[in-house]
């Protein structure tokens, strides 16, 4: 049987080239959405007509009620969940006193909660099975955080220290927690740019160039394969230099 992948943000730009790059490799790929869940099912038929299983799931992962809901459907499908990609997430530019309760809330619900509730309900099947990968997408503004991104600095500095802890406690049940911290890559999450912006953050990347999705499903594609069996708890900036 087919390794199941569960990849959540799946509609988004890396979202969207996790699924493929995962079906391609041969994986079942359950695609997470729930603020645009036409998008996942488009994602999912595109999948399926090119001979891949997938599927479209829509939870709320930032109610520990809906990411359980979830985890049982994932897992009443396949049995078994070999990979987690931790990928939804939001963002937001305001100003740190211009940050409002609901702003605060919503960004760490969707960014830190939902992979702290998802990861919970996924991993007992993972410890019963001795092994298992969790795959965490973060940011490098968690590295080195971002002026009028406060909140959404935070939550993914928090995912990162997760990952860590994480992987040292699930070591000894064979399951291996890593993150991607991705720099500036080309997904809709960028459209409150300017053209002139976005030249002026490819310039100040060592590389010359934004990143793209299928940069971060690379890395993640080789974080969930045998070859990366002894590679754990690392935070691994996708971003051309930009963080250096």
């Amino acid at each position: 049987m087919k390794p199941a992948a569960v990849i959540t943000g799946a509609s988004g730009g890396i979202g969207q080239a996790l699924a493929g790059q995962f079906a391609a490799a041969g994986y079942r790929v359950f695609c997470g959405g729930f603020c645009h869940p036409e998008q996942t099912e488009q994602l999912v038929d595109g999948l399926r007509g090119q001979g891949y299983e997938a599927a479209a799931l829509q939870a709320d992962l930032s109610s520990s009620q809906g990411a359980e809901d979830f985890a049982r459907d994932v897992l009443e499908r396949c049995g078994s969940v070999d990979v987690l990609v931790n990928n939804a997430g939001v963002a937001q530019q305001k100003l740190f006193q211009d940050i409002t309760d609901a702003d605060w809330r919503r960004m760490m619900g969707v960014n830190l909660d939902g992979v702290f509730y998802l990861t919970r309900a996924l991993l007992p099947a993972m410890i019963r099975q001795k092994q298992g990968r969790i795959i965490n997408i973060s940011s490098i503004w968690g590295i080195c955080g971002a002026s009028c991104e406060v909140h959404y600095s935070a939550a993914k500095a928090a995912v990162a220290g997760m990952t860590r802890a994480l992987a040292k406690e699930v070591g000894p049940s064979g399951i291996t927690v890593n993150c991607i911290a991705p720099g500036v890559i080309q997904t809709p999450m960028l459209a409150c740019f300017s053209e002139e912006d976005l030249q002026q953050l490819a310039e100040e990347t060592p590389l010359g160039r934004l990143g793209t999705g299928n940069d971060v499903a690379a890395l993640a594609l080789f974080l969930a394969s045998d070859q990366a069996g002894f590679i754990t708890g690392q935070v691994i900036c996708v971003d051309g230099g930009f963080a250096l």
